[in-house]
Protein backbone atom coordinates (compact mmCIF):
# COMPACT_ATOMS: atom_id res chain seq x y z
CA UNK A 1 0.00 0.00 0.00
CA UNK A 2 1.45 3.92 -0.77
CA UNK A 3 1.73 5.60 2.17
CA UNK A 4 1.06 9.50 2.42
CA UNK A 5 4.85 10.19 1.89
CA UNK A 6 5.15 8.30 -0.91
CA UNK A 7 2.37 9.58 -2.63
CA UNK A 8 3.39 13.36 -2.29
CA UNK A 9 7.12 11.92 -3.53
CA UNK A 10 6.33 9.80 -6.53
CA UNK A 11 2.55 12.03 -7.57
CA UNK A 12 2.67 14.82 -9.84
CA UNK A 13 0.01 17.50 -8.92
CA UNK A 14 0.06 19.99 -12.11
CA UNK A 15 -1.64 23.75 -12.13
CA UNK A 16 -2.36 25.45 -15.61
CA UNK A 17 -2.48 29.12 -15.22
CA UNK A 18 -0.10 31.25 -12.46
CA UNK A 19 -2.08 34.08 -11.56
CA UNK A 20 -3.02 34.81 -7.98
CA UNK A 21 -4.74 31.71 -6.94
CA UNK A 22 -2.93 29.46 -9.12
CA UNK A 23 0.17 31.03 -7.10
CA UNK A 24 -1.78 30.61 -4.01
CA UNK A 25 -2.62 26.31 -4.81
CA UNK A 26 1.23 26.03 -6.13
CA UNK A 27 2.71 27.54 -2.64
CA UNK A 28 0.83 25.47 -0.47
CA UNK A 29 1.06 22.19 -2.09
CA UNK A 30 4.82 22.55 -2.22
CA UNK A 31 4.97 23.95 0.88
CA UNK A 32 2.78 20.83 2.29
CA UNK A 33 5.45 18.44 0.46
CA UNK A 34 4.01 17.62 -2.28
CA UNK A 35 7.58 17.28 -4.10
CA UNK A 36 6.14 17.60 -8.12
CA UNK A 37 4.39 20.75 -8.62
CA UNK A 38 4.37 21.61 -12.29
CA UNK A 39 3.51 24.67 -13.15
CA UNK A 40 2.99 26.99 -16.13
CA UNK A 41 0.91 30.11 -17.39
CA UNK A 42 1.02 31.14 -21.38
CA UNK A 43 3.93 30.67 -23.14
CA UNK A 44 5.29 33.79 -23.48
CA UNK A 45 5.57 34.06 -19.70
CA UNK A 46 7.96 31.01 -19.78
CA UNK A 47 11.25 32.94 -19.22
CA UNK A 48 9.99 34.91 -17.05
CA UNK A 49 8.22 33.28 -14.82
CA UNK A 50 11.00 30.04 -14.57
CA UNK A 51 13.18 33.27 -13.38
CA UNK A 52 11.12 34.38 -11.00
CA UNK A 53 10.30 30.95 -9.38
CA UNK A 54 13.55 29.71 -9.29
CA UNK A 55 14.66 27.95 -5.68
CA UNK A 56 11.06 27.51 -5.06
CA UNK A 57 11.24 24.00 -5.35
CA UNK A 58 8.23 24.22 -8.34
CA UNK A 59 9.12 22.73 -12.00
CA UNK A 60 8.13 25.71 -14.16
CA UNK A 61 6.87 24.17 -17.33
CA UNK A 62 6.60 25.87 -21.08
CA UNK A 63 2.99 25.72 -21.30
CA UNK A 64 0.25 23.18 -20.79
CA UNK A 65 0.67 20.43 -22.89
CA UNK A 66 4.11 19.83 -20.75
CA UNK A 67 2.26 20.17 -17.82
CA UNK A 68 -0.69 17.93 -18.91
CA UNK A 69 1.64 15.11 -20.28
CA UNK A 70 3.30 14.42 -17.03
CA UNK A 71 0.64 15.07 -14.39
CA UNK A 72 -1.43 12.73 -12.16
CA UNK A 73 -3.66 15.54 -11.37
CA UNK A 74 -4.48 18.66 -13.26
CA UNK A 75 -5.77 22.01 -12.39
CA UNK A 76 -6.97 24.84 -14.88
CA UNK A 77 -6.58 27.85 -12.83
CA UNK A 78 -7.68 30.51 -15.64
CA UNK A 79 -10.37 33.22 -15.94
CA UNK A 80 -14.33 31.16 -16.67
CA UNK A 81 -13.92 33.17 -20.10
CA UNK A 82 -10.87 31.85 -21.58
CA UNK A 83 -11.72 28.49 -20.09
CA UNK A 84 -12.94 27.03 -23.19
CA UNK A 85 -10.37 28.06 -25.57
CA UNK A 86 -7.52 26.66 -22.93
CA UNK A 87 -8.67 23.44 -22.35
CA UNK A 88 -9.13 23.04 -26.05
CA UNK A 89 -5.44 23.98 -26.76
CA UNK A 90 -4.09 21.55 -23.85
CA UNK A 91 -7.14 18.90 -22.88
CA UNK A 92 -6.01 16.53 -25.32
CA UNK A 93 -2.48 16.13 -23.64
CA UNK A 94 -3.64 14.93 -20.74
CA UNK A 95 -2.11 12.11 -18.91
CA UNK A 96 -3.57 8.66 -19.46
CA UNK A 97 -5.52 8.24 -15.99
CA UNK A 98 -4.96 11.39 -14.54
CA UNK A 99 -7.32 14.03 -12.36
CA UNK A 100 -8.54 17.37 -13.67
CA UNK A 101 -9.87 20.00 -12.33
CA UNK A 102 -10.92 23.41 -12.98
CA UNK A 103 -10.91 26.24 -10.43
CA UNK A 104 -13.38 28.71 -12.00
CA UNK A 105 -16.21 31.39 -10.25
CA UNK A 106 -18.67 29.56 -13.04
CA UNK A 107 -18.66 26.14 -13.65
CA UNK A 108 -21.24 25.94 -16.81
CA UNK A 109 -18.40 27.02 -19.59
CA UNK A 110 -15.98 24.57 -17.76
CA UNK A 111 -18.04 21.90 -17.60
CA UNK A 112 -18.67 22.16 -21.30
CA UNK A 113 -14.92 22.60 -21.78
CA UNK A 114 -14.36 19.64 -20.09
CA UNK A 115 -16.23 17.14 -21.71
CA UNK A 116 -15.88 18.58 -24.97
CA UNK A 117 -12.32 18.05 -24.96
CA UNK A 118 -10.59 16.23 -22.59
CA UNK A 119 -9.94 12.63 -23.39
CA UNK A 120 -12.55 9.79 -22.18
CA UNK A 121 -9.64 7.85 -20.34
CA UNK A 122 -9.12 10.43 -17.69
CA UNK A 123 -11.28 11.73 -14.68
CA UNK A 124 -13.35 14.88 -14.02
CA UNK A 125 -13.42 16.54 -10.14
CA UNK A 126 -13.38 20.10 -10.30
CA UNK A 127 -13.20 22.73 -7.31
CA UNK A 128 -13.93 26.42 -6.50
CA UNK A 129 -11.95 27.93 -3.13
CA UNK A 130 -14.86 30.63 -2.12
CA UNK A 131 -12.29 33.32 -1.13
CA UNK A 132 -9.99 35.65 -2.77
CA UNK A 133 -5.93 34.73 -3.11
CA UNK A 134 -5.30 37.01 0.13
CA UNK A 135 -7.99 35.54 2.00
CA UNK A 136 -6.62 32.71 4.42
CA UNK A 137 -8.11 29.10 2.97
CA UNK A 138 -8.16 27.64 6.39
CA UNK A 139 -11.97 27.23 7.22
CA UNK A 140 -12.90 28.46 4.11
CA UNK A 141 -15.55 26.61 2.45
CA UNK A 142 -13.93 24.45 -1.02
CA UNK A 143 -16.47 22.90 -3.37
CA UNK A 144 -15.57 20.09 -4.57
CA UNK A 145 -17.30 18.79 -7.86
CA UNK A 146 -17.16 14.86 -8.32
CA UNK A 147 -18.40 14.76 -11.95
CA UNK A 148 -16.95 12.20 -13.88
CA UNK A 149 -14.50 9.94 -11.37
CA UNK A 150 -15.00 7.19 -8.58
CA UNK A 151 -14.98 7.65 -5.24
CA UNK A 152 -11.07 6.71 -4.93
CA UNK A 153 -10.15 9.44 -6.88
CA UNK A 154 -12.09 12.10 -5.46
CA UNK A 155 -10.39 11.06 -2.10
CA UNK A 156 -6.98 11.56 -4.18
CA UNK A 157 -8.19 15.51 -4.77
CA UNK A 158 -8.96 15.54 -0.79
CA UNK A 159 -5.82 14.59 0.29
CA UNK A 160 -3.79 16.76 -2.45
CA UNK A 161 -5.62 20.06 -1.24
CA UNK A 162 -5.94 19.08 2.11
CA UNK A 163 -2.88 21.33 2.82
CA UNK A 164 -5.48 24.36 2.06
CA UNK A 165 -7.24 23.66 5.25
CA UNK A 166 -10.45 24.80 3.72
CA UNK A 167 -13.93 23.04 4.76
CA UNK A 168 -15.31 20.77 1.95
CA UNK A 169 -18.64 21.54 0.45
CA UNK A 170 -19.93 18.94 -1.97
CA UNK A 171 -21.68 19.83 -5.27
CA UNK A 172 -22.90 18.88 -8.60
CA UNK A 173 -21.90 21.46 -11.41
CA UNK A 174 -25.18 22.85 -11.43
CA UNK A 175 -25.52 23.75 -7.65
CA UNK A 176 -22.14 25.28 -7.50
CA UNK A 177 -23.47 27.71 -9.92
CA UNK A 178 -26.74 28.33 -8.09
CA UNK A 179 -25.08 28.61 -4.81
CA UNK A 180 -22.62 31.43 -5.98
CA UNK A 181 -25.43 32.91 -7.73
CA UNK A 182 -27.43 33.60 -4.70
CA UNK A 183 -24.03 34.38 -2.29
CA UNK A 184 -22.01 36.72 -4.73
CA UNK A 185 -23.53 38.22 -8.07
CA UNK A 186 -25.84 40.42 -6.42
CA UNK A 187 -23.10 41.27 -3.86
CA UNK A 188 -20.50 42.21 -6.02
CA UNK A 189 -22.98 44.07 -8.07
CA UNK A 190 -23.81 46.66 -5.02
CA UNK A 191 -20.11 47.26 -4.29
CA UNK A 192 -19.11 47.94 -7.73
CA UNK A 193 -22.27 50.28 -7.64
CA UNK A 194 -21.35 51.92 -4.79
CA UNK A 195 -17.58 52.73 -6.40
CA UNK A 196 -19.47 53.79 -9.44
CA UNK A 197 -21.63 56.22 -7.82
CA UNK A 198 -18.57 57.96 -5.66
CA UNK A 199 -16.68 58.19 -8.45
CA UNK A 200 -19.16 60.08 -10.36
CA UNK A 201 -19.93 62.12 -7.59
CA UNK A 202 -15.69 62.99 -7.66
CA UNK A 203 -16.30 62.05 -3.61
CA UNK A 204 -14.25 59.95 -1.34
CA UNK A 205 -16.85 58.72 0.42
CA UNK A 206 -14.48 58.43 4.23
CA UNK A 207 -13.86 62.98 3.30
CA UNK A 208 -17.02 63.65 3.00
CA UNK A 209 -18.39 63.80 6.28
CA UNK A 210 -21.78 62.22 5.48
CA UNK A 211 -20.82 58.64 6.30
CA UNK A 212 -19.32 57.89 9.55
CA UNK A 213 -20.22 55.01 11.67
CA UNK A 214 -19.38 51.28 11.31
CA UNK A 215 -22.06 50.65 8.57
CA UNK A 216 -20.72 52.93 6.51
CA UNK A 217 -17.01 51.68 6.65
CA UNK A 218 -18.29 48.25 5.70
CA UNK A 219 -20.01 49.26 2.87
CA UNK A 220 -17.20 51.70 1.82
CA UNK A 221 -13.81 49.33 2.52
CA UNK A 222 -15.59 46.21 0.94
CA UNK A 223 -16.64 48.22 -1.74
CA UNK A 224 -12.42 49.32 -1.84
CA UNK A 225 -11.85 45.61 -1.41
CA UNK A 226 -13.30 44.43 -4.73
CA UNK A 227 -12.05 47.39 -6.69
CA UNK A 228 -8.31 45.97 -5.74
CA UNK A 229 -8.85 42.88 -6.88
CA UNK A 230 -9.13 42.22 -10.92
CA UNK A 231 -12.11 42.82 -12.58
CA UNK A 232 -11.98 39.64 -14.67
CA UNK A 233 -12.85 37.95 -10.84
CA UNK A 234 -16.15 39.58 -11.14
CA UNK A 235 -16.67 39.67 -14.79
CA UNK A 236 -17.02 35.99 -15.18
CA UNK A 237 -19.33 35.42 -12.64
CA UNK A 238 -21.22 37.85 -13.57
CA UNK A 239 -21.91 37.52 -17.42
CA UNK A 240 -21.41 33.47 -18.03
CA UNK A 241 -23.87 32.55 -15.26
CA UNK A 242 -27.55 33.16 -16.59
CA UNK A 243 -28.81 33.12 -12.95
CA UNK A 244 -26.61 35.97 -11.74
CA UNK A 245 -27.64 38.49 -14.84
CA UNK A 246 -31.30 38.02 -13.70
CA UNK A 247 -30.20 39.03 -10.08
CA UNK A 248 -27.79 41.78 -11.38
CA UNK A 249 -30.92 43.00 -13.26
CA UNK A 250 -33.54 42.90 -10.20
CA UNK A 251 -30.96 44.69 -7.77
CA UNK A 252 -31.10 47.68 -10.27
CA UNK A 253 -34.94 47.02 -10.91
CA UNK A 254 -35.05 47.38 -7.16
CA UNK A 255 -33.10 50.26 -6.66
CA UNK A 256 -35.06 52.22 -9.26
CA UNK A 257 -38.03 51.23 -7.77
CA UNK A 258 -37.67 52.67 -4.06
CA UNK A 259 -35.78 55.70 -5.69
CA UNK A 260 -38.75 56.34 -7.36
CA UNK A 261 -40.99 56.58 -4.40
CA UNK A 262 -38.64 58.40 -2.65
CA UNK A 263 -38.77 60.97 -5.45
CA UNK A 264 -42.29 61.06 -4.81
CA UNK A 265 -42.51 61.81 -1.31
CA UNK A 266 -44.22 58.53 -0.81
CA UNK A 267 -42.74 57.71 2.59
CA UNK A 268 -46.12 55.49 3.29
CA UNK A 269 -45.29 53.09 0.06
CA UNK A 270 -42.16 53.21 0.92
CA UNK A 271 -42.19 51.72 4.12
CA UNK A 272 -44.77 49.12 3.21
CA UNK A 273 -42.84 47.46 0.34
CA UNK A 274 -39.74 47.97 2.77
CA UNK A 275 -41.87 46.12 5.19
CA UNK A 276 -42.80 43.67 3.05
CA UNK A 277 -39.31 42.62 2.36
CA UNK A 278 -38.35 42.48 5.88
CA UNK A 279 -40.84 40.21 6.84
CA UNK A 280 -40.40 37.65 3.37
CA UNK A 281 -36.59 37.37 3.89
CA UNK A 282 -36.12 38.19 7.87
CA UNK A 283 -38.94 36.34 9.16
CA UNK A 284 -39.63 39.51 11.37
CA UNK A 285 -43.14 41.24 11.46
CA UNK A 286 -43.09 44.61 11.27
CA UNK A 287 -42.62 46.32 14.78
CA UNK A 288 -40.56 42.78 16.25
CA UNK A 289 -36.90 43.51 17.04
CA UNK A 290 -35.27 40.73 14.89
CA UNK A 291 -33.28 37.55 17.19
CA UNK A 292 -32.39 34.39 16.08
CA UNK A 293 -35.06 32.27 14.18
CA UNK A 294 -35.75 28.60 14.00
CA UNK A 295 -33.49 27.69 11.23
CA UNK A 296 -31.73 30.82 11.02
CA UNK A 297 -28.27 31.37 11.49
CA UNK A 298 -27.16 33.83 14.42
CA UNK A 299 -26.84 37.63 14.32
CA UNK A 300 -23.64 37.75 12.13
CA UNK A 301 -22.69 41.45 12.76
CA UNK A 302 -23.76 43.02 16.01
CA UNK A 303 -23.44 46.81 17.27
CA UNK A 304 -20.20 46.62 19.30
CA UNK A 305 -19.22 44.84 15.93
CA UNK A 306 -19.56 47.99 13.58
CA UNK A 307 -17.88 49.70 16.02
CA UNK A 308 -14.97 48.25 16.11
CA UNK A 309 -15.26 48.35 12.31
CA UNK A 310 -15.25 52.43 12.75
CA UNK A 311 -12.35 52.44 15.00
CA UNK A 312 -10.61 50.53 12.73
CA UNK A 313 -10.65 52.49 10.06
CA UNK A 314 -10.10 55.62 11.67
CA UNK A 315 -6.76 54.08 13.23
CA UNK A 316 -5.48 52.80 9.90
CA UNK A 317 -5.89 56.14 7.94
CA UNK A 318 -5.68 58.70 10.75
CA UNK A 319 -3.68 57.07 13.49
CA UNK A 320 -4.01 56.34 17.36
CA UNK A 321 -5.56 59.84 18.20
CA UNK A 322 -8.84 59.90 15.48
CA UNK A 323 -9.03 55.68 16.48
CA UNK A 324 -9.59 57.50 20.00
CA UNK A 325 -11.73 59.97 19.31
CA UNK A 326 -13.60 57.43 17.26
CA UNK A 327 -14.24 55.26 20.18
CA UNK A 328 -15.85 58.31 22.17
CA UNK A 329 -18.06 58.90 19.33
CA UNK A 330 -19.46 55.41 19.04
CA UNK A 331 -19.84 55.60 22.77
CA UNK A 332 -21.52 58.24 22.87
CA UNK A 333 -23.58 59.60 19.76
CA UNK A 334 -25.57 57.17 17.42
CA UNK A 335 -25.04 57.46 13.76
CA UNK A 336 -26.98 59.78 11.64
CA UNK A 337 -29.75 58.02 9.80
CA UNK A 338 -28.89 57.21 5.95
CA UNK A 339 -31.41 56.15 3.08
CA UNK A 340 -29.40 53.04 2.90
CA UNK A 341 -30.87 52.24 -0.68
CA UNK A 342 -28.16 49.91 -1.27
CA UNK A 343 -29.22 47.82 1.50
CA UNK A 344 -32.78 48.61 0.89
CA UNK A 345 -32.49 47.13 -2.50
CA UNK A 346 -30.90 44.22 -1.64
CA UNK A 347 -33.29 43.12 0.66
CA UNK A 348 -35.67 44.35 -2.16
CA UNK A 349 -34.63 41.97 -4.69
CA UNK A 350 -33.95 38.74 -2.34
CA UNK A 351 -37.87 39.48 -1.79
CA UNK A 352 -38.50 39.72 -5.23
CA UNK A 353 -36.59 36.56 -6.39
CA UNK A 354 -37.63 34.40 -3.59
CA UNK A 355 -34.03 34.47 -2.67
CA UNK A 356 -33.63 33.02 1.43
CA UNK A 357 -30.01 34.76 1.51
CA UNK A 358 -29.41 32.02 4.92
CA UNK A 359 -30.08 29.20 2.78
CA UNK A 360 -26.42 28.77 1.49
CA UNK A 361 -24.91 31.10 4.13
CA UNK A 362 -23.46 27.90 6.22
CA UNK A 363 -22.89 26.20 3.45
CA UNK A 364 -20.44 27.45 0.81
CA UNK A 365 -20.92 31.87 1.73
CA UNK A 366 -17.52 33.82 1.05
CA UNK A 367 -16.17 36.24 3.48
CA UNK A 368 -17.55 39.61 1.25
CA UNK A 369 -20.91 37.61 1.53
CA UNK A 370 -21.41 36.98 5.14
CA UNK A 371 -20.14 40.55 6.23
CA UNK A 372 -22.60 41.63 3.71
CA UNK A 373 -25.92 39.80 5.27
CA UNK A 374 -24.48 40.70 8.19
CA UNK A 375 -24.49 44.51 8.33
CA UNK A 376 -27.90 44.12 5.99
CA UNK A 377 -29.46 41.67 8.78
CA UNK A 378 -28.26 44.76 11.16
CA UNK A 379 -30.17 47.02 9.86
CA UNK A 380 -33.49 45.51 9.24
CA UNK A 381 -33.20 43.76 13.06
CA UNK A 382 -34.58 46.66 14.21
CA UNK A 383 -37.72 48.64 12.75
CA UNK A 384 -36.67 52.04 14.25
CA UNK A 385 -33.72 52.09 11.83
CA UNK A 386 -35.44 50.57 8.66
CA UNK A 387 -37.87 53.26 9.04
CA UNK A 388 -35.03 56.16 10.13
CA UNK A 389 -33.77 54.81 6.89
CA UNK A 390 -37.20 55.76 4.57
CA UNK A 391 -37.76 58.80 6.42
CA UNK A 392 -34.09 60.11 5.52
CA UNK A 393 -34.23 59.01 2.26
CA UNK A 394 -37.35 60.86 1.38
CA UNK A 395 -37.23 63.66 3.37
CA UNK A 396 -33.47 64.03 3.95
CA UNK A 397 -32.08 65.74 0.33
CA UNK A 398 -28.03 65.85 1.70
CA UNK A 399 -28.64 62.12 -0.17
CA UNK A 400 -30.50 62.33 -2.68
CA UNK A 401 -27.36 63.12 -5.54
CA UNK A 402 -25.68 60.11 -3.66
CA UNK A 403 -29.08 58.14 -4.69
CA UNK A 404 -29.63 59.15 -7.96
CA UNK A 405 -25.73 58.17 -9.02
CA UNK A 406 -26.21 55.10 -7.02
CA UNK A 407 -29.43 54.27 -9.23
CA UNK A 408 -27.87 54.86 -12.50
CA UNK A 409 -24.97 53.56 -11.41
CA UNK A 410 -26.42 50.27 -10.95
CA UNK A 411 -28.39 50.52 -13.83
CA UNK A 412 -24.96 50.73 -15.68
CA UNK A 413 -23.98 47.63 -14.80
CA UNK A 414 -26.86 45.76 -15.24
CA UNK A 415 -26.90 46.30 -18.92
CA UNK A 416 -23.70 45.40 -19.25
CA UNK A 417 -24.48 41.98 -17.62
CA UNK A 418 -27.49 41.89 -19.60
CA UNK A 419 -25.26 42.52 -23.12
CA UNK A 420 -22.54 39.61 -22.40
CA UNK A 421 -20.27 42.70 -22.94
CA UNK A 422 -16.74 41.65 -21.14
CA UNK A 423 -15.39 44.55 -22.73
CA UNK A 424 -18.21 47.16 -21.49
CA UNK A 425 -17.85 45.54 -17.86
CA UNK A 426 -13.52 46.20 -17.76
CA UNK A 427 -14.00 49.55 -18.46
CA UNK A 428 -16.37 50.02 -16.37
CA UNK A 429 -14.35 48.73 -13.56
CA UNK A 430 -11.06 50.38 -14.63
CA UNK A 431 -12.67 53.71 -14.69
CA UNK A 432 -13.53 53.60 -10.97
CA UNK A 433 -10.56 51.66 -10.36
CA UNK A 434 -8.63 54.54 -11.03
CA UNK A 435 -10.58 56.82 -8.84
CA UNK A 436 -9.56 54.98 -6.02
CA UNK A 437 -6.32 53.94 -7.38
CA UNK A 438 -4.73 55.62 -4.44
CA UNK A 439 -6.35 54.50 -1.57
CA UNK A 440 -6.53 50.95 -2.42
CA UNK A 441 -3.14 49.60 -0.41
CA UNK A 442 -4.75 51.13 2.87
CA UNK A 443 -8.15 50.07 2.10
CA UNK A 444 -7.32 46.59 1.76
CA UNK A 445 -5.94 46.84 5.06
CA UNK A 446 -9.09 47.92 6.57
CA UNK A 447 -10.94 45.07 4.77
CA UNK A 448 -8.57 42.63 5.60
CA UNK A 449 -8.62 43.38 9.21
CA UNK A 450 -12.77 43.49 9.30
CA UNK A 451 -12.84 40.32 7.71
CA UNK A 452 -10.53 38.82 10.33
CA UNK A 453 -12.49 40.34 13.46
CA UNK A 454 -15.64 38.44 11.58
CA UNK A 455 -14.16 35.66 11.47
CA UNK A 456 -12.97 34.92 14.94
CA UNK A 457 -16.47 35.95 16.16
CA UNK A 458 -18.21 33.75 13.33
Amino acid sequence: MTTRNEEKEHLHVGIIGMGDMGRLYATRLRAAGWVHVNVCDRPEKYESLRDELQGTGLTVLRDGHHVSRRSDFIMYSVEAGNIHKVVAEYGPSTKVGSVVSGQTSVKAPERVAFETFLPEDVYIVSCHSLHGPHVDPRGQPLILIQHRAPADKLHLVERILACLESRYVYMSYEEHDTVTANTQAVTHAAFLTMGTAWAQLQAYPWVTGKNPGGMETVKIYLCLRIYGAKWHVYAGLALLNPEASVQVTQYAASATALFQLMLEGKYDALVQRVLSARRSVFGWQDTEVGTNLPGRSRILVSDDMLDEFYVIAERVNKGEKSAAEAERTVREEAPPANSHLSLLAIVDCWHVLGIDPYRHLELAATPVFRMWIGVTQNLFRSPDRVLAACRAAVDDVRFRADDLEFVIAARGWAQAVQFGDFDAYRRRFEMTRAFFAPRLTEANKVGAEMLRVLSTQS
